[in-house]
Parts: structure tokens; sequence; C-alpha cells
């Protein structure tokens, strides 16, 4: 006779599904929060410069001059 094997679940994906099912907003805040923060668009010229203007670190930077 087979037993029956339940997934093993983690105390802090318990955490976060009873979270989740409690505040079913939770979701959309925080895409809405990442793309003020995270999701630009980026200016390829402007990183083009950036990378440019970048000076080589010397390979032991602690060593006297």
């Amino acid at each position: 006779m087979p037993f029956a094997v339940k997934p093993y679940v983690s105390e802090a994906t318990r955490f976060l599904q009873e979270l989740k099912s409690q505040r079913p907003e939770l979701e959309a805040e925080q895409k809405k929060g990442r793309s003020i923060w995270w999701d630009h668009p980026q200016d390829a010229d402007l990183h083009a410069g950036f990378d440019s203007a970048r000076v080589r670190q010397k390979a032991y930077v602690y060593g006297i001059d």
C-alpha cells in the first residue's frame, strides 16, 4: 500500500501564499513600484559615453606610485 507523499512547502513559501491571499492587490502594487524605480527606457548613446570616459584601474591599486 503506497503512502501519499505531500510535497514540502517551506515556511517562507507558506507565508507568501497567505500574504497574497490576504492582500490580492499586493502583486499589482509590486509591479507599479517596479515600473517607478526600474523599468525605464535606456539611452544607448549616453551609456556609450560613460563607457568611453571610463579610466582603467591599475592591477594593484594599493601599490606605491
